[in-house]
């Protein structure tokens, strides 16, 4: 098993990732078979859980989230402020037609106020595992072999243009507010090839995601979430 994922290092960085979208798109199979009196938001700690049970299986397959020493400080603070600047045309760019119609979204209220439970499943979620989840399939694999198909020996630095602009158009697709994802896969992707380090987008990425949290919070703007 671990040789076979060792030969196969895009399905390795894929399985996280699919397992989060597979155990989302099973939502509406789930719903009706969960037990009396289960609330169904509980369902976003299971994909999240299980996405993360599943980079901790295959980290040791995951030798770009073992190069976090000798980042540069300069790399950190530029990642912080990209993330910053995607939160900024986030919540700036739900307008059509750049985005898809708004749906309910994620709604922690219950007896009209957030339940902690709920809300800190859903900041955790969002922040700590999705952004490693999908800088795992999107930056280090999609990117990476949009350039050449032997991704692993492909320098983020070395990557081009061409390779950058349909990762991040795939990458938009995955999103309801779809040009703001395609700026966000540009960002993230951009500061990848500028660091040569996964870390940088995965913190720009959390960022992003964290304070959009806090965001909808304050707000009530539950079609972000």
């Amino acid at each position: 098993m671990d040789g076979a994922m060792a030969d196969r290092p895009g399905l390795t960085r894929s399985i996280p990732f699919g397992l989060f979208l597979g155990i989302m798109a099973l939502d509406p199979v789930l719903r009706p078979i969960l037990p009396d009196g289960f609330d169904p938001r509980w369902l976003y700690g299971l994909r999240s859980g299980v996405a993360l049970l599943a980079v901790v299986f295959l980290w040791r397959h995951f030798h770009e989230l073992k190069t976090i020493r000798g980042i540069r400080p300069s790399h950190w603070a530029l990642a912080t402020g990209i993330g910053l600047a995607v939160l900024a045309a986030w919540v700036s760019l739900d307008i059509q037609p750049l985005a898809f119609a708004a749906k309910d979204g994620f709604n922690p209220l219950v007896d009209g106020r957030p339940h902690l439970g709920l809300t800190a499943m859903r900041l955790a979620g969002a922040t700590l595992v999705v952004p490693v989840v999908e800088e795992l399939f999107w930056r280090s694999f999609i990117l990476r072999w949009l350039h050449h198909p032997k991704f692993l020996t492909v320098d983020p630095v070395s990557v081009g243009l061409r390779a950058l602009l349909i990762s991040s158009a795939l990458f938009a697709t995955e999103h309801r507010l779809w040009f703001a994802g395609l700026l966000a896969g540009l960002a993230y992707g951009w500061l990848y090839q500028r660091t040569g380090n996964l870390w940088p987008p995965i913190l720009a990425h959390a960022v992003t995601n964290g304070l959009l949290g806090t965001y909808v919070l304050v707000t009530g703007a539950w079609q972000f979430w």
